[in-house]
């Protein structure tokens, strides 16, 4: 086997000397070279700005969707959003180790698995699209895949469907990440809080700020408020449009004592949604963007018009144990678990 670069810079086609991910074109042939991992893909899931931007621009026709998944398939070799420059993750089962790797990994060929790290950087290849469910973002294929030595992912746990631990894994960085940025007697806001990375993150800030903490989930309508509301994970839902950042401060102070929040988390799949996210939080504190739908320029000037002195962090998809934490949260609560089931299996 022909050796590769541990992050996957052997793949990389046009430009040069750059990292798979911010590549425009990657090598998707299936001969794998010795420390990579070849996976028989079944299912894509699409990350929620990505798939959809996808969908509007189809004008939300299946037909559509679909040739537009495999003209970018087929043009860049990975599964990136040229307009949201997102991806997703896949689920597939292990066909092939390189022989680096034999003996190194907690894998096997036969091991069921899905990657954590983005379709973006992905070498993929689909041979045939056998559904789409836009519900829950997913493209039920036939294809190939590859992942790099430096790649993360996750067996699939035998204790629930692997469907469901998929729609919780696919977001798994967020709620990973509140619980180790939100402490005791913290005010949290969280926009998008009726989603599935919202859902995750309410619950469990809600675990994390204790008797004197407040947990405030941001909905866009009232349908999604009486639904949030039944689950407990919030202390209040508020509604109001992300996008309308003055709408959304007025919102908040009005049921957190005319006060600003310690913590905002942005969960969105749309666009234009910075400054709801800065605008109510207090000098200092923290402002966490898992939306991929985020424009660094706009936050960071937008912070620097309004004079906000918070500490921003880009969503990362990978928290260490961020696997673990997820999937615990779906084990621990039932209510959480039945609405996944329902939602997205």
């Amino acid at each position: 086997m022909k050796r590769g670069c541990k992050y996957g810079t052997h793949r990389v086609i046009e430009p040069k000397e750059v990292l798979p991910q911010p590549a425009i074109k990657i090598d998707n042939d299936m001969n794998i070279y010795d420390n990579e991992i070849l996976i028989d893909v079944c299912a894509l899931n699409i990350d929620s700005a990505s798939f959809t931007q996808i969908e509007e621009a189809c004008d939300h026709d299946i037909e559509k969707i679909k040739q537009m998944i495999l003209d970018i398939v087929n043009e860049r070799g990975k599964m990136q959003n040229p307009v949201t420059g997102s991806g997703g993750m896949l689920i597939g089962v292990v066909e092939r180790l390189g022989d680096k790797l034999r003996g190194k990994i907690d894998l096997k060929e036969g091991d069921k698995i899905a990657t954590l790290v983005s379709l973006s950087l992905t070498p993929l290849r689909i041979d045939e699209i056998i559904d789409i469910k836009p519900e829950i973002d997913r493209v039920e294929i036939k294809g190939k895949a590859i992942l790099f030595e430096s790649g993360i992912y996750a067996v699939l746990p035998e204790d629930m469907e692997e469907t469901l631990a998929l729609a919780a894994l696919d977001v798994a960085g967020a709620p990973a990440q509140t619980a180790n940025l939100v402490k005791k007697g913290d005010t949290v806001l969280i926009l998008g809080a009726a989603g599935k990375s919202g859902m995750l993150c309410c619950y469990e800030a809600r675990k994390r700020v204790g008797e004197k903490g407040k947990v405030i989930g941001l909905v866009r309508d009232q349908k999604s408020k009486d639904f949030l509301d039944k689950t407990n994970f919030c202390h209040d839902v508020i509604v109001a449009d992300a996008q309308n950042s003055s709408q959304v401060l007025s919102e908040v102070l009005k049921v957190n004592n005319n006060e600003e929040v310690d913590i905002c988390i942005n969960c969105v799949n749309v666009p234009n949604t910075e400054m709801s996210s800065i605008l109510p939080v207090k000098d200092e504190g923290i402002v966490y963007f898992f939306s991929m739908a985020t424009s660094f320029t706009k936050a960071a000037l937008g912070a620097e018009g309004v004079g906000k002195d918070v500490t921003m962090i880009i969503g990362n998809g990978y928290t260490k144990g961020h696997a673990d934490v997820t999937i615990q949260d779906l084990r621990e609560c039932e209510t959480l678990r039945n609405i996944f089931k329902e939602l997205y299996v």
